[in-house]
């Protein structure tokens, strides 16, 4: 492997992490504090089979890197990007950027540019100097593109045959096969010119401000739920089990969240989430514990159960890729029992998820970093986005409701996507 350095100096400009990554660059944020990336000084190989084994190598690869860091917060350093593949143990790649600006909650605001130690003088490096970039160098390219004026919206399978699957699925858990599966539905959009991935981004962001924005290769989310973030050695998770719509005034909405609360149903399909993330982090932790009541969280047209869950690692802490490969995928975007639920989506679900219902982030060479579950998300390509929305299904789920709630899942991503 070449020999790299990673030098991270402090910025006393302003970023807005949209524009530094441009149209083909990474970024992933929550309230315009986060992570942005462009170009790639190194691919870390995900390998597939064991998820533990894949995500060690990866921080092992990460961990070469030379680091000369004058600002020592999470994100600094070397940083790599990825969004993980819905299917346990599939293969994948992380980058690392060249150029990876950040911003802190806090208002620190840092780059990093990742070079090669034995460049020989005269090289063009990623950015002139790092400790006094050009306004140029922290912007991202962008072209100006001409807005779709067509579009065409066409579901994969339609609606009966998806309502016919949730019932095949009910009548399977009322015979014992397992207790829930989460089944997806996929709606391909096509325009007639290519569709601008920053203009997407923007939308997302202005919608659902409270959401983790991520924008990987073609991969676009604003995902509510955290699935594990590590800052030194403390973890956080937030997942979320149990959705209700909005009601469009706060009267409803306030109805509509008590009855969220109040339904035995999803109170029991979120408290087998918190367990598995509680009990799954417990391994790595001297301690770790939830909220004890759930909260309602707000998103533009939706809310969901949430709890957040904290502990501090033990000594030596493990990478933050070691608890997405243990945590990846969770009861709300696969099922219970696990291995049973996933068998039976591969089986019957009959589209490929790709990156949805995966996992998306990025990790630092000190093993920190944060990923959300990859809902509310598309992957673009050209003039063609794939999007995806799925629902969790119990034993007595009624078809006609979880496809009306699957419907209102796909307006996050289509509102975005589709602007006559």
């Amino acid at each position: 492997m070449t020999r790299l350095v990673a030098r991270t100096r402090r910025l006393d400009a302003d970023v807005d992490l949209l524009a530094v990554a441009g149209d083909d660059g990474m970024v992933f944020e929550r309230g315009r504090n986060g992570l942005a990336g462009r170009g790639a000084a190194l691919e870390v190989s995900w390998p597939g089979g064991d998820p533990a084994a894949a995500a060690r190598a990866a921080a092992a690869t990460l961990a070469q890197i030379e680091v000369d860091d004058a600002v020592e917060v999470p994100g600094t350093g070397p940083v790599a990007f990825g969004a993980l593949p819905f299917t346990p143990g599939a293969a994948t790649t992380l980058t690392v950027p060249e150029v990876v600006v950040g911003r802190a909650e806090d208002g620190t605001r840092w780059i990093t540019v990742v070079a090669d130690a034995d460049a020989r003088p005269g090289a063009s490096p990623p950015v002139a100097d790092p400790d006094a970039p050009t306004p140029a160098e922290l912007v991202g390219p962008r072209v100006d593109r001409r807005q779709p004026q067509r579009y065409a919206v066409e579901a994969a399978h339609s609606p009966e045959w998806w309502c016919d699957l949730v019932a095949r699925a009910t009548k399977e858990m009322a015979d014992g096969a397992f207790e829930k599966v989460v089944l997806a539905r996929l709606v391909e959009v096509t325009t007639d010119h290519p569709i601008d991935r920053v203009a997407v981004l923007e939308r997302l962001r202005a919608a659902y401000p409270g959401c983790h924005l991520v924008g990987i290769g073609p991969f676009v989310a604003a995902s509510p739920e955290l699935l594990v973030a590590v800052a030194g050695d403390i973890v956080r998770a937030h997942p979320m089990a149990g959705t209700a719509p909005r009601g469009g005034d706060p009267a409803t909405d306030q109805r509509l969240a008590a009855s969220l609360l109040a339904s035995p149903t999803y109170r029991h399909e979120h408290q087998v989430t918190i367990d598995v993330v509680h009990d799954t982090l417990l391994g790595w932790c001297s301690y770790v514990d939830y909220e004890p009541e759930p909260s309602v969280v707000a998103v533009a047209n939706l809310q969901h159960l949430a709890t957040l869950v904290e502990g501090r690692l033990s000594r030596p802490t493990p990478s933050v890729l070691e608890l997405v490969a243990a945590l990846h995928p969770t009861p709300a975007v696969a099922g219970r029992p696990r291995d049973a639920a996933v068998a039976w989506i591969a089986a019957h679900e009959g589209i490929d998820r790709s990156r949805y219902a995966g996992t998306a982030g990025w990790v630092d060479a000190a093993g920190n970093g944060a990923w959300a579950v990859s809902v509310r998300c598309a992957e673009i390509d050209g003039t063609t986005a794939r999007v995806w929305a799925g629902n969790g299904i119990v034993a007595d789920s009624q078809p006609a409701t979880e496809l009306a709630e699957t419907r209102i899942k796909f307006q996050a991503m289509l509102s975005a996507l589709v602007r006559p």
